[in-house]
């Protein structure tokens, strides 16, 4: 009897140590199926954790897209989206921050994009005033009143040549340079054109914070920089000093 009972307490011993044994390899078995879809499978953001995708700055990713984890045809494609949203951001201006051009007005025409041809000869009419400062002496800067025309005129009006193609910068600086009237400008890339300093030593600011050099064309005042305006026979150039931004020469759309 008592061979019996061992043998039977041995049995049992043996049977639950292979349930065990056999419900560690199953628990061990669920959890290596767990890690190994969650390593075949990405996670996969809840609601709460999704985050609007942070917007790049276009100098950074033009110079370290590499490291901003971008292929090359990424950011190409970026690039394009970010032209897209420029020419319809506010305003809807183009890429040189150019407010939409009223209707029935020329538009820009970039200067670079354009080849001059000599062959083709016109004529337009230049004419160059500052009658303004005379009307704001108060405001003038004493120093400059010897290059003050007595009565504003620096360049009387009168019919000029140019070749097609050319902008009204063109005209302006070929005339000043033949004329030997003094004109500095500078090149503003962000507007694409050059910006106009000073004419007949008469310079932004020389009359009052508000004031500088305004062009028109035909009685309007275009809203881009002269170099992308590009002239047309028959037209008539006027540029105007302003002591207010433009309020004094009846322009508005400035503000």
């Amino acid at each position: 009897m008592n061979k019996r009972m061992a043998l039977l307490l041995t049995v049992l011993v043996i049977v639950c140590a292979c349930l065990c044994a056999c419900k560690v390899q199953s628990v061990d078995a669920v959890q290596n199926t767990a890690d190994t879809r969650a390593q075949a499978t990405p996670a996969q953001a809840t609601p709460a954790q999704e985050t609007e995708e942070e917007y790049i700055d276009a100098e950074y990713v033009e110079k370290h897209y590499e490291n901003a984890n971008m292929s090359e045809e990424e950011y190409r494609q970026y690039v394009n989206d970010l032209n897209v949203r420029q020419s319809t951001g506010t305003g809807d201006q183009d890429e040189y921050q150019t407010d939409p051009v009223p209707e029935g007005m020329p538009t820009p025409v970039e200067w670079q994009d354009v080849s001059v041809d000599t062959s083709k000869p016109h004529t337009c009419t230049l004419y160059i005033e500052c009658t303004s400062i005379l009307e704001n002496l108060d405001r003038f800067n004493a120093d400059k009143m010897e290059v003050l025309p007595a009565d504003g005129i620096v360049y009387a009006r009168r019919e000029v040549v140019f070749y097609e193609g050319e902008s009204v910068f063109d005209v302006l600086l070929r005339e000043t340079q033949q004329n030997r009237i003094h004109m500095e400008y500078e090149m503003t890339p962000i507007y694409n054109s050059n910006y106009i300093e000073g004419i007949n030593n008469l310079y932004e600011f020389d009359c009052g914070e508000l004031s500088g050099w305004m062009y028109c064309v035909n009685g309007w005042y275009p809203n881009y920089g002269c170099s992308r305006y590009q002239v047309k026979a028959g037209d008539v150039i006027e540029w105007h000093y302003t002591c207010d931004l433009g309020r004094d020469l009846g322009v508005y759309w400035i503000e």
